[in-house]
């Protein structure tokens, strides 16, 4: 029971910043972030992303300088994304299981040079990969087929790793995809790969810059709300974890992040597992015109978002602000 006025005065211990350090209850460092990083083909290449100021692509060779990057700042893993090129894409999306794309190149160009010293996350999804932008393979109506994608889908992680990737994180939304990856990877004899599962992904309006960095925007046929999430479904998120956790996902994700605070929480109380969120492109736009616009302090903003990820429950966050924020942790 809290005493009443004067005798308890709550701004006592916000007096002092040495004070206020002292008693903060959610603490936010390097550890807690996951760098996405996109990449492209070429020698040499660094391509800005229009619709995500200070975003860019790269290749694999100067991919591995962000990598050293992300280490020497203290973020344990990165998470890759590939631009496909658009020759290299098809309606059945087999160079995702090709094992010299540009994924694969990327993992074993960072097992060479950094060896078991930063964590890879690869994305788990078909987008990148087909002509028509969707996460999976279609049938004859044009819907995504569940069981048709879920073999395709298992060919593309024990491609990523055979590469070298420790984690495969599913961002597809199939039914059952979890389960039947997890058992590939132990019947190959994988047991420690981790999966980090996009348990609830919502169809979210949150995602046209990402869709831009990795060229599947302009080449996406409908929309995705077959398989994604509806926004204002919060029990069915809760099924979807239920389910993952289930079929054998080691940690979950929530995406995007600040519009599903409630989610991260509910999936935090009800489940023990890691619960990530993804900071989306459309979020990390929002906060760069905010800035543009003189809404406020680009440093600010960023650190009470992500802080916000934490005081939710999340035990990381995917974040393109990752080594900007590093950099302020690290003071």
């Amino acid at each position: 029971m809290t005493a009443a006025f004067p005798a308890t005065r709550l701004r006592r211990t916000r007096t002092h910043e040495w004070s206020r350090r002292l008693h903060r209850q959610t603490v936010l460092s390097p550890a807690d972030l996951i760098w996405p990083l996109f990449v492209i083909d070429g020698e040499g290449v660094e391509q800005p992303v229009a619709s995500l100021p200070g975003v860019s692509r790269w290749s694999v060779d100067l991919l591995l300088d962000r990598v050293g990057e992300a280490s020497e700042l203290g973020i344990p893993c990165v998470a890759l994304f590939p631009n496909t090129p658009a020759g290299l894409r098809s309606e059945a999306a087999e160079e995702a299981w090709n094992p010299d794309n540009l994924i694969c190149q990327a993992v074993r160009a960072i097992r060479d040079r950094y060896g078991d010293s930063i964590g890879v996350i690869c994305d788990v999804a078909l987008d990148p990969y087909t002509s028509h932008g969707q996460d999976g393979l279609l049938d004859e109506h044009g819907y995504v087929a569940n069981d048709a994608t879920l073999e395709a889908l298992v060919k593309q992680s024990l491609n990523q790793v055979a590469a070298g990737t420790d984690i495969v994180a599913p961002s597809d939304m199939m039914d059952g995809r979890v389960g039947a990856i997890r058992q590939a990877l132990e019947d190959a004899g994988h047991a420690n790969i981790q999966i980090m599962s996009y348990a609830a992904k919502y169809a979210s309006a949150f995602y046209g810059p990402f869709r831009d960095a990795v060229g599947s925007g302009d080449r996406l046929k409908g929309d995705k709300r077959t398989y994604q999430l509806d926004a204002g479904n919060s029990d069915e998120a809760m099924r979807e974890i239920a389910l993952d956790i289930a079929e054998g996902a080691d940690s979950v994700m929530v995406k995007p992040g600040l519009a599903y605070l409630d989610i991260i929480r509910m999936a935090r109380d009800r489940f023990d597992v890691p619960v990530f969120a993804y900071q989306v492109s459309g979020e990390y736009a929002l906060i760069e015109a905010g800035v543009a616009a003189n809404v406020g302090d680009r440093e600010a903003l960023v650190m009470e978002k992500l802080t916000a990820f934490k005081r939710a429950g999340c035990a990381g966050v995917l974040t393109y602000y990752a080594p900007f924020a590093a950099r302020i942790l690290n003071g």
